[in-house]
This record gives structure tokens, sequence and C-alpha cells, in this order.
């Protein structure tokens, strides 16, 4: 009898770990579902970017009838058009980015992140993706200037007012053009963002650069050339 009581006791804790064990898996995979769909919900979506989210928006806008192609989860220029269109419709800051306000005024319910939506870690990777797509093989002092165009963008008035949209605008870049903005930054290109980000800027004010070898554009040949850094003129 004190055997088969034994034995009993014995499966009913094995039972009951297990049960415990499977409860605390279960709590952590609900945890971790809970915080990607958080974190994929709450991002800002700008030129470049993939996912349902993307999927979502490009629905509304051809509910809408802002957007004709198809809602492919690619944000690519008909996306990029039709959210500055968007925005200019609804008194909105016409960048092309969805960030909150954007997405509320598409009924895109998110949930909002502690603090700022686009914090100073994300503006250095993104500026490192430029500088890595744009100025891959220059010199130190190179990568440092072509992001320091960027930031001088951001600060003049002709230009969108964040990192994102500057370096998104339609034309601006080749790298974003040619897909070379989505290769992983080297921790040099990192660097080198974070340089120019504390104020390091070898171009004097510029927002220009080029290169004299391959420009095609007549209209650069106007600017007036500042400094010249590797292959790079720059200039305003």
């Amino acid at each position: 009898m004190k055997k088969l009581l034994l034995i009993t006791s014995l499966a009913v804790i094995v039972v009951l770990s297990g049960t415990i064990i499977y409860m605390q898996n279960q709590d952590s995979v609900s945890a971790s579902q809970i915080h990607l769909a958080r974190a994929m919900s709450s991002r800002n979506l700008y030129w470049g970017a993939r996912g349902d989210d993307v999927r979502e928006v490009q629905t509304k806008l051809k509910k809408w009838k802002y957007l004709d192609g198809a809602a492919d989860g690619i944000y690519g220029e008909d996306t990029y058009r039709a959210i500055i269109n968007f925005q200019k419709k609804n008194g909105l800051l016409a960048d092309g980015i969805v960030g909150p306000k954007t997405y509320a005024a598409l009924g895109i319910n998110i949930k909002k992140p502690s603090g700022s939506s686009v914090n100073n870690n994300d503006n250095i990777y993104m500026l490192a993706r430029a500088i890595h797509g744009e100025a891959r093989g220059e010199s130190y002092i190179g990568k440092v200037a072509v992001a320091a165009v960027i930031l001088n963008r951001v600060e003049h008035p002709s230009f969108p007012n964040t990192i994102a949209s500057v370096i998104y605008q339609p034309g601006a870049f080749t790298a974003v053009y040619d897909g070379q903005i989505n290769l992983s930054p080297d921790q040099e290109s990192i660097k080198a963002a974070e340089d120019a980000m504390n104020g390091w800027d070898p171009t004097y004010g510029c927002r220009y650069y080029w290169n004299p070898a391959t420009a095609t554009s007549s209209w650069i040949w106007s600017r007036e050339v500042v400094v010249k850094i590797g292959k790079h003129w720059f200039g305003n």
C-alpha cells in the first residue's frame, strides 16, 4: 500500500512539474509574441520597409484611392508618393514617413513606444547605412563628410527635416535607387555616423556632393565647390 502511494505521489509530482514547465513555456511564448506584435505595430515606415504593417497601410491607401498599385507589403516609390499625397491632404508633415500621426490619420491603432518614436540609435544606424551605401571604399573622413551632407540637409529649409526623409527623398541618393542602402553597415560607417551626429563636419556646411568622374547631371556642375575629399567633391 505504501509502495502504491509512493508511486502515485511521484506520478502526481511529474505531472505537476510538466504542467508548470508547459505553462512557463506558454507564458514565455506569449510574452515573446506580444513583444513582437508591439514592435511590428509601432515602428515607423519609410521607403524600403517590408512587412504586414506596410501591407496594412497600403490597403488603407488603396481603399481611399491614393494607391493604384498592389498591397504587396513593400514600401517603394508608389507607396511613398501615395503617403505624401495622403499627408498633404490631411494637413500632416509631408515627409513620406508613416509615424504615429500618419497611422492615426489612416485609422490604424498602434502601440506607442515609450519615449521618442525615432531614437538617436535609430538615426545613427540609418545614417550609417547611407554612408555604407554611398561612400564604401572612401577614407574615414570621406565617410563622415557624406553623413555631414545629409545632416546639413536636415537643417536646411529646402529639404525634409528628418534623416530618414532626407535619405529617402526620391532621386536624392544612388544607394537608395540601387538598393545598397539595405546593406548592413560596417563598424567604421557606424562610427562615422556617430562622429557626424556629434558635430564633425569636414564639408563646412555643404549640402551636395558628387563624383566628378561619374556625375551626369549638368545642374550639379553649377554648384560652388567648397572642398574635395577622396573621389567626392562637396559644394553648395
